[in-house]
Formats: C-alpha cells, sequence, structure tokens
C-alpha cells in the first residue's frame, strides 16, 4: 500500500476505497486515511478524509459511528470556515441529514436531542440560504418515527410545499420516503404511484431503487399485483444481495417470501447473511430484521416444521421454533428501547404487528429454485359419524360412486373403506372390490391381489367380473415387462368372457373390460414389436373388437363411453407406430375428443399431449399450441405437478417459437413451479427455469432474467441436459450482465461458454463467444486480457472464413493496444492488418452482396484507422508531429469516403459522415476553404437523394436532418475561418 505524501495521493486512495464493497474493511481504511490526512498538515486534506469516514460509515453496518466525524467536522466549520472548501461546505450541510436519520436508529440518543439537531439543521440551514425542505422531510421522518400522524402530515405537507433546492435529497430518495408515508397511512395505490418513475429507472441514486423495489413488495401484494411483485423480488434482491448497509431493505424481501409461500428461499436469504442476526451499528435496521425472522419462523412452525433446523446467529444450531422465540425477544427488547426513549409504544406495535402478519398468497412462483419445505399431506381421516365410528357402509357407497363413474380418488376411497373395515366382516363382494382396487394402486406388486380379487367376486358369484379382474392382472404383468406371459394369460381369459357373454353368463362391461385388456396387452406387445406388420395387425385386430363390441352400446354408462375414448386413442397408438402420423393425430383428437364428451376430461390429458407432440413433429405448430391447452384445461386439478410441468414447459417452448416471449415466460414459470412441487427442481426444473430465463431476456427483463439464469445452472449439466444448454445458459447470463453493467462477471460466464464450445466440431459459437468476452474485458478495463480474448476470435474467425468477424475483432484489438505498451504503433499494425484482410476477401468474393458487405467493412475500417490516428496523438503534443498524424487521418477519410460512394445510396449516410469528420479536420488543419467545399457536397447530396426523400422511419430522417445540420454549422465555422 503506497505511502500518502500530498493531497493528490490522499484523494486517488480515498476514491480507491470509495470502490470497495461495504463493510468494516472499508471502514478500517477510512480511518487509516484520515490517519496519514492529519499528518499531511493540511486542513482540507483532514476536511476531505472526515468525510470520506461519514460516507463509508453511512453506507455500512456501522452507522453509529458517524456521529464522532461528524462532531469534528462541524468543529472545525465554525472555527475556520475559510479552510472548506465549495464541495466541502455543500458536503458539511448535505450530511446534516444523515446524522438526523442516524440519531433517530439509535435508541440511546435522547428524543430531546434529536429536537434539538433538528432546530440546529433549520438554523444552519437558514443561514446558508438553504431552503426548509430538508428541515420538513427530516422532522417528517422523526414525526413518523415516534408516532404522531398529525405532526407527520404537517411536516410531510410543508416537506412537499418547501422549494427543491441543493440540499433536497435526490428526487429517487424522495419519492421512496413520500410513498413509504402513503404505504405506512394504508394508501398503497398511492405509494406506488409516487414510486413509479423509481421503480421504472427514471430517477436512481447509491440505495434507490434498491429501497423502493424492497418497500413495494408488501403494497403490491396487497393489491393483487402479483406479476409486479415477483419482479420487483428479483430485481431488487440482486442490487441489495452484496450491499452490507441494506438489512432494513434485505429484511422486506425475506418478509415477501413468509407472505408468498415461498419459505425455503427465505431461508437461503437468512442463510447468506449470517452477520445481520448480530450486527448492532443501527439499531433499528436489527429490529425490522429480527421481526421479520419471526414471521418467518412462525409461517415455518404452522406447517409443521417447527424442528427443522434453520440458518441462526452464530455459535449454536437453531430449530424453527427456537429461532422464532429469540427472534421475537430480540425485537421486541429492541422496540421497547425505542419505545422508552420516544415516550410512546408505537415502534413496538409496529413490531407486533408486522411479526403478525399473514401470508398475502398462498404461493407466489418465483422462478427461481425454491422448493416448498412443507411435509406431505396426511391421508384423509376415515368419515367418522356422531357415534364415533367410521360409517363403513356411507363410504362404500362413495367408493362405489366414485369407481362406476371412473371420478378421480376412487382408489383412495376404496383405501378408507378398507381401512374403516379392519374387523368387520364383510361380505365377499366387497372384500373383491376392495382387494381389486388395492391391487390397482399397487400396481406391479399387486399382481397377487388381482388374484385373490378374481377369487372373491368368483364366490360373489360374478363370474365375468373375477375373469376381468384377472385380465386386469395380466396387464399389469405386461407393464411389469412380461409382455409375452400377459398375451398368452389373458388368450385364456378372453376366450372364457366371450363364452360367458355369449350364454348371458356376463354383462357387456365385465367383457369389454377384458376384450379391452387384451387390446392393451397386445398394443404394447406393438411396440416391442419394432414395426412387424403381423404383431400391429394383430393389437390394431383387438382394438377394433373393443369398439365392435362396445360403441352404439355405451347409454349412460360411463366405464363403456370410456373404454370406446381409449380404443380411439389406441388406434392412433397404432397407426403412430406404423408410420402413418396424419392418421395417428386424427384419431388422438378424436379419443381425446371422446373422453370430454364422456364427462371425462382428464383422461384426455395423455392423448391430447401426444397430439401436440405428433402436431408439432408434423409442422403444425397451432394445432400443437390447441393441444397443449386443452390438456392442461382438460388436466384441471387432477392433473399431477410432473405433467403440469411438462405441458406448461411445452406450451413455452411453442408459444415462445411464434414470438410471443411474455406468454412464454408464464408458462415457463409455471413449468419451474411445477416441477419444483414434483421434487424435480434438478432435472425439469433446471429446463425451466432456463427457458424463463431466455424468455426473460427476450423481453430485457435483465436483472429477472439473471437471476433465474444463476439459479438454474448449479442444476444444469451436460450429464443430463446436454452441454448445449449449459452454454446457452451461460452465454444468455453473460448477455443479461453485460446489459446491467456488470462486465467483468459478464467475460467470466461468456469465457466459461467458450471453453465449452472449443471443444464442438462447429466453431462458430466458439468465436462469437470469445469475441463477446473480448467486448466485456475491455468495458471492465481490462485491455491485456481483452486483447487475448479478441485474438483467440480473430483467429477462429479466420480459420472459419468469416472475414468480417476477422476484421472487427482486430479493430477492437487496435482499440486496445492504444492503452497497452503496444501503443500507437501497435494499433496501426492491426488497423493495417484489418483493412489488407478486408481487400483480400473483397476482391476474391463471389457473390456480389458478400462483396458489397466486405467494401462497407473496408469503408468502416478506414473510418476507424482514421478516428484512431486522431485520438493517439499524445497530450500536450503540437507542432509538425501533430500535423502529420492529421494529415494521414485526412488520407484515411477521404479513401473512406471514396469507398463509401462506390456503394451508392445504401451507404449515403456513412460517406456524408467521413466527409463531415474529414471537413473538421480541415478546419484543424487551417484549410477552412476545403471544409466548406466538403460542408456543400453533403448539403447537395442530400438535395433531392434518395436517402433525403424516401428514408423510412424516424431514425432515417432524423440522420437526414442531424447531416444537414452538421453540414450548415461546419460552414459557418469555415467561414468565420
Amino acid at each position: 500500500m503506497s505511502e500518502i505524501t500530498d493531497l493528490d495521493a490522499l484523494r486517488e486512495a480515498m476514491t480507491e476505497n470509495s470502490g470497495q464493497p461495504e463493510g468494516p474493511a472499508r471502514n478500517a481504511r477510512a480511518e487509516e486515511l484520515l490517519t496519514a490526512a492529519e499528518k499531511l498538515n493540511v486542513p482540507l486534506a483532514v476536511i476531505e478524509a472526515l468525510g470520506h469516514q461519514l460516507k463509508v460509515y453511512n453506507y455500512s453496518s456501522e452507522k453509529g459511528k458517524m456521529f464522532v466525524p461528524f462532531a469534528r467536522l462541524l468543529r472545525m466549520w465554525d472555527e475556520r470556515p475559510e479552510d472548506f472548501d465549495e464541495y466541502e461546505t455543500h458536503s458539511l450541510h448535505w450530511v446534516f441529514k444523515w446524522v438526523s436519520s442516524g440519531m433517530l436508529d439509535q435508541p440511546h440518543i435522547p428524543l430531546a436531542s434529536i429536537e434539538k439537531w433538528l432546530g440546529e439543521m433549520e438554523h444552519r440551514y437558514r443561514l446558508a440560504g438553504h431552503s426548509e425542505r430538508a428541515v420538513r422531510s427530516a422532522e417528517h421522518s422523526v414525526a413518523a418515527h415516534v408516532g404522531d400522524v398529525a405532526r407527520a402530515e404537517r411536516a410531510y405537507a410543508a416537506w412537499l410545499a418547501a422549494d427543491r433546492d441543493a440540499m433536497a435529497d435526490c428526487h429517487a430518495c424522495e419519492l421512496h420516503g413520500q410513498g413509504w408515508w402513503q404505504a405506512e397511512r394504508g394508501r398503497d395505490a398511492e405509494a406506488l404511484e409516487l414510486w413509479r418513475p423509481v421503480l421504472e429507472g427514471e430517477y436512481a441514486c447509491a440505495h434507490e431503487p434498491h429501497t423502493a423495489l424492497a418497500s413495494s413488495l408488501v403494497p403490491l401484494l396487497r393489491l393483487g399485483r402479483l406479476d409486479e411483485a415477483r419482479s420487483c423480488h428479483l430485481r431488487g434482491f440482486r442490487l441489495v444481495r452484496e450491499m452490507e448497509s441494506m438489512r432494513g431493505a434485505y429484511a422486506d424481501h425475506v418478509e415477501f417470501c413468509a407472505l408468498t409461500g415461498n419459505e425455503a428461499r427465505g431461508l437461503e436469504l437468512l442463510a447468506e447473511r449470517p452477520a445481520y442476526f448480530t450486527d448492532d451499528g443501527q439499531p433499528r435496521s436489527r429490529l425490522d430484521f429480527m421481526s421479520v425472522v419471526a414471521l418467518l419462523m412462525d409461517r415455518l412452525t404452522v406447517l409443521g416444521l417447527g424442528d427443522r433446523q434453520v440458518p441462526g446467529p452464530a455459535g449454536r444450531q437453531w430449530t424453527a421454533g427456537e429461532l422464532a422465540a429469540h427472534a421475537r425477544e430480540e425485537a421486541l427488547a429492541l422496540a421497547a428501547r425505542f419505545d422508552e426513549r420516544n415516550g410512546t409504544a408505537h415502534v413496538s406495535e409496529r413490531a407486533r404487528a408486522r411479526m403478525a402478519r399473514q401470508p398475502l398468497v398462498e404461493r407466489l412462483p418465483l422462478g427461481v429454485r425454491s422448493p416448498r419445505p412443507a411435509p406431505p399431506p396426511a391421508p384423509a381421516a376415515p368419515a367418522v359419524p356422531a357415534t364415533g365410528q367410521p360409517d363403513l357402509p356411507a363410504l362404500l357407497a362413495e367408493a362405489r360412486r366414485l369407481s362406476d363413474h371412473l371420478r378421480p380418488n376412487a382408489v383412495e376411497a376404496w383405501a378408507a373403506a378398507a381401512e374403516a373395515a379392519r374387523g368387520v366382516e364383510l361380505d365377499p363382494r366387497d372384500r373383491a372390490e376392495m382387494a381389486d382396487h388395492e391391487a390397482m394402486a399397487l400396481g406391479p406388486a399387486g399382481i397377487g391381489l388381482f388374484e385373490r380379487a378374481a377369487s372373491l367376486y368368483a364366490e360373489a358369484g360374478d363370474p365375468g367380473e373375477a375373469l376381468a379382474a384377472r385380465a386386469r392382472g395380466a396387464y399389469v404383468r405386461a407393464l411389469a415387462g412380461d409382455v409375452d406371459g400377459a398375451a398368452a394369460a389373458v388368450t385364456g381369459l378372453y376366450d372364457e368372457v366371450l363364452a360367458l357373454y355369449a350364454a348371458d353368463g356376463t354383462g357387456i362391461r365385465q367383457t369389454a373390460s377384458v376384450v379391452m385388456s387384451r387390446a392393451r396387452i397386445l398394443t404394447r406387445r406393438a411396440h416391442g414389436g419394432e414395426g412387424d406388420g403381423a404383431v400391429l395387425a394383430e393389437a390394431e385386430a383387438a382394438v377394433r373388437e373393443v369398439l365392435a363390441l362396445v360403441d352404439g352400446r355405451t347409454g349412460q354408462d360411463v366405464r363403456l363411453a370410456a373404454r370406446v375414448a381409449e380404443a380411439q386413442a389406441m388406434l392412433g397408438e397404432l397407426a403412430g407406430l406404423s408410420g402413418d402420423l396424419e392418421t395417428a393425430a386424427e384419431l388422438f383428437a378424436r379419443g381425446a375428443a371422446a373422453f370430454v364428451a364422456a364427462g371425462l376430461p382428464w383422461f384426455a390429458v395423455e392423448y391430447e399431449a401426444r397430439l401436440a407432440s405428433l402436431a408439432h413433429h408434423l409442422g403444425d405448430v397451432s394445432g400443437a399450441e390447441r393441444a397443449l391447452r386443452a390438456a392442461l384445461e382438460h388436466g384441471g386439478a387432477q392433473l399431477e405437478a410432473p405433467g403440469r410441468a411438462q405441458l406448461h414447459l411445452q406450451l413455452a417452448e411453442v408459444v415462445g417459437g411464434r414470438g410471443d416471449a411474455v406468454e412464454a415466460a408464464e408458462h415457463a414459470l409455471e413449468a419451474a413451479h411445477w416441477a419444483d412441487e414434483a421434487g424435480e427442481s434438478a432435472t425439469l426444473g433446471a429446463w425451466a427455469r432456463q427457458q424463463l430465463g431466455g424468455f426473460l431476456l427476450r423481453q430485457g427483463r435483465w436483472a429477472e432474467a439473471a437471476e433465474v439464469l444463476e439459479s438454474a445452472l448449479p442444476d444444469l449439466s451436460a450429464e443430463t441436459h446436454g452441454d448445449g444448454a449449459v452454454v446457452q445458459t451461460q452465454w444468455w447470463l453473460g448477455d443479461c450482465l453485460s446489459e446491467l453493467g456488470e462486465h467483468r462477471a459478464a467475460a467470466e460466464r461468456r469465457l466459461r461458454a467458450a471453453e465449452i464450445a472449443r471443444h464442438w466440431p462447429e466453431q462458430h459459437d466458439h468465436a462469437t463467444l470469445a469475441h463477446l468476452a473480448g467486448e466485456s474485458l475491455g468495458q471492465a478495463g481490462l485491455a491485456a486480457e481483452a486483447d487475448q480474448a479478441y485474438a483467440r476470435a480473430g483467429d477462429l474467425w479466420r480459420s472459419l472464413g468469416n472475414t468480417p468477424g476477422l476484421i472487427r475483432s482486430l479493430r477492437a484489438r487496435a482499440w486496445l493496444a492504444l492503452e497497452t505498451e503496444d501503443g500507437p504503433a501497435g494499433a496501426r499494425a492491426l488497423m493495417a492488418e484489418a483493412i489488407r484482410a478486408c481487400e483480400a476477401a473483397s476482391e476474391a468474393a463471389a457473390d456480389e452482396e458478400i462483396r458489397q458487405q466486405l467494401v462497407a467493412e473496408l469503408g468502416d475500417t478506414h473510418r476507424q484507422f482514421a478516428d484512431l490516428l486522431a485520438r493517439s496523438v499524445a497530450e500536450g503534443a503540437e507542432g509538425p508531429v501533430v500535423r502529420a498524424v492529421f494529415e494521414e487521418s485526412l488520407s484515411r477519410l477521404r479513401r473512406a469516403a471514396e469507398v463509401f460512394a462506390s456503394l451508392g445510396e445504401v451507404a449515403l449516410h456513412s460517406r456524408t459522415g467521413a466527409e463531415l469528420t474529414a471537413g473538421w479536420l480541415e478546419i484543424e488543419l487551417d484549410r477552412p476553404a476545403d471544409a466548406r467545399a466538403r460542408a456543400r457536397l453533403v448539403l447537395s447530396a442530400y438535395d433531392g437523394s434518395v436517402g433525403a426523400d424516401t428514408e423510412t422511419g424516424g431514425e432515417g430522417r432524423s440522420a437526414v436532418r442531424a447531416r444537414r445540420a452538421e453540414a450548415e454549422h461546419m460552414l459557418r465555422v469555415a467561414s468565420e475561418d
């Protein structure tokens, strides 16, 4: 660390320290710099170092330390105001506001002292000629803090009525404070309208829109504006995550999680900031934090997770229940200290109200990975009448009603009946149905139970249902993999049931059940038949036999109607296996429609999903979209989480493919939510988040997209999702970070993606990513690293025969060379290489369109070369050296204009731009006549030209006006010369 020997070195060190992350290390460095300033024996040095110390304390968790340096500054002002320059005088008065609010945050400072300080602030502002706007704002803060609503409203009105001057807070901070008061008074819509310019980015500062985004969360939830609340959480948390001083705003985000069913994400937020539990430099923000910790822990306890281990204060392990009690005690103790100071109960009342808040929405999906930390719901208990015993006859009747009508939860209803029947003597029919449905629930493990059910049906005198039960067992056997054994078993059952039906020994329902089981088994065998025509024909004949038996005889029997619908869909399945995709799609649609007509829409979902896949394969995108929407609609509440996630993800891809990124993002969000619910966060959920991030990026919602993509990346792997998905996610994330100004992080993402892409056979993506990484590194101020990335990209562009890419990489390296040890000589060499490559490629180009593109690049390279030469002149250089460089630059501009002229009207604006730049150089070289000639040439170029008359859109017309105006200005300047 270099020694501070003068004021300039001190200022440089303070600037460097200001750029460091908030926290104790930065504060400690500010203290060191004050010691160094005192050794310089320059009063202004001490004043500036004290101001720097004040600033870093204010933007940290050690706000309580700022009163000492401020008191010293104020004493120095009172003793020798002439030691303060204009900037430090302004700063001294400005930080009065920080100290005022800082006093409110410290319960050990008496209220009388704060009121006295407020009067001192008003007096000094009046002496300095400042408006009372900042004073009334500070008074409002005091009144609102102690709960004096009448005084707060008066101060609020006076604050808004006073003139804005140099001491008023910035627009962003003022609007946040005004909106906060409106929300505090229950006027949420008014608050959000005040915050709107801040939330939309019209006004910003060091802590805005960070705090406005956090403050807006609960008002947005209360107004039901859930999409906006989600967006503000994702954007806002990203801003406050690394800012130590923003514990209050951080608490707002934890509270949002507790109120929206995102308790798991709330725990993740607590784990990221362990110091927030104990930092005591700002008691008021600690009160806010501990209040929402108590709220979140209470939510977990309500969910049955009071014994779950959670992040908490260091030194021990905490359960949710233990931390809830600790946080509540801490919060109320802090609130009591404030109330004792203030002489009111207002702070404690607010803290209790905040801790008692109830969820404002059951679950608000956020898009980031956050599975719900809830135990599985307990199974429904059997119906218990007033006698205290389960009503078995009622349970049996309900189970039969559900199964006869193929209602959802029939299997669960039979399980409840079986539970109630323990120890009760039942007739064989009841026991048969219970065993039958238990077997259905068990899948392959229930094959033996199907046999028991069949025996009981036979004992009950229903041989047809006994055969149907055995046929169901055979089908489950096929599902378990023994297709041939199942086919052999069902053949005998099929012969028996047909004979029994012919002799009126059983009904059509039982017969159809056996015939359908046979058709299912043979269709399953067709799947493994690898297109065997005989196997397909046998399966199709079996399915058509179902239709021949049942179709036209269903009446009001839902079961029989379902057989017809399923048979239609099975024919579609077989058509697909034979390669007739159009017929398959038609039959799937027919089967799905039959299920819906029978009042069984949830059975249509599987076939609508298959129809969507076929339609997409056949290029019928609108048909795929219709089928997916129908599947979601028909599945309703019966659709299980994995299927719902799949359908939403497919619909997101289809809708996004036709350009609707907004709706596509909504479906991807739903897909991510349901994947989490299904326990598939790391697989299907990662896909959904990756897609969601891409759709948000397409909307320009950079911060939200970055949060989602960063959440997806840990789960994405080349083994599960493919390395293409990993590269695309890193690429998108790099784009987001670049737009957010996080250039170093953007470069890292782009380089990681490039490292994967370098192993691909096709190298275009590798080249593009290396080039983008060069851009990010250059914008991050890492010139040497940027040059390496551009050089890597250039080599790749050259190997790919992509001359435009090569030229752009060379030009970028030339500009970087001006900032490195290669200097102007290296920059010239790179620009010259770019020109040679461009000339060679344009001469060799066989395609006229490509040749014209290369000629345009050549003109742009000459123009940039000219600009680079002009900027390469060392500061302070003059005389012949400067003149020689300007002459060379002018020569390049002439060549650029000639190249652009060869392209005609399409390059008109480029040509006139080069001419105007050349004209200004002519003036610098004391050749006004030549400059006037160039200006007239530009004006004449637009007289009746295509560019002037037929430019479409405002951008073209604006370019013409700008060129004319600059040319006329040049004429005037050159004439005066």
